[in-house]
């Protein structure tokens, strides 16, 4: 993370990495219940900051911690969701959940739940924007807390594992991990973006 690697000399490794640690897992828990933060940018930081420590350990840490942050936030929107979706009036978090999944996305979704179940839950967070959309085809199939929980797990180690492994190609292209850092950065962004710059422009050529 680039606080970690902009940590002043007085700071030992292991200072640093008890406030990181921590950070990291309360951004990444924070970005999976409200999702304007770039948690897929945060863990590859952690990962260029890991890699250039070249410590297993570290590259460990950043996995577990994001993996487990991402897994508790998802299960705790979900069960949000759920109580909105028993409640006569709904709640804000189920109402965030929609807004966040446009009409279209979310009848993709619920063609492929229906089609793959807990497949799509899996995939649904290695495709930017697409995890909210699966989320909310879940509530509105009534999967139980249970059921959702159990997809789900796979679905964030393979998504922390995506994300690092992106860190350690960024940092491992350059010897300054700031330069890592930012080239990991990028490319997050880009991918993210990648999906929607492409149905904008599908969307102009078929006009």
């Amino acid at each position: 993370m680039s606080w970690l690697a902009a940590a002043p000399a007085t700071t030992t490794p292991d200072s640093a990495q008890v406030i990181g640690y921590p950070s990291l897992f309360l951004l990444v828990l924070i970005g999976a219940l409200v999702p304007v933060v770039p948690t897929g940018a945060l863990v590859s930081s952690a990962a260029v900051v890991a890699f250039h420590r070249a410590s297993p350990l570290s590259m460990l840490l950043v996995f577990a911690t994001a993996s487990l942050a991402a897994f508790l936030g998802d299960a705790t929107l979900y069960w949000l969701g759920r109580r909105g979706m028993g409640s006569k009036n709904g709640s804000r978090w189920l109402e965030a959940i929609r807004a966040r999944a446009p009409e279209d996305r979310l009848a993709q979704a619920q063609a492929k739940l229906a089609e793959h179940g807990v497949a799509v839950l899996v995939l649904s967070r290695l495709v930017p924007a697409g995890r909210i959309p699966v989320m909310l085809a879940c509530l509105m199939a009534r999967w139980p807390v249970r059921r959702f929980v159990r997809g789900n797990f796979p679905a964030c180690l393979a998504w922390a594992v995506t994300y690092q492994l992106i860190g350690v190609l960024g940092g491992s292209l350059f010897p300054e991990p700031w330069e890592g850092v930012v080239a990991a950065v990028v490319l997050t962004v880009v991918i993210s973006a990648a999906p929607g710059a492409w149905r904008r422009l599908r969307g102009v050529v078929t006009r």
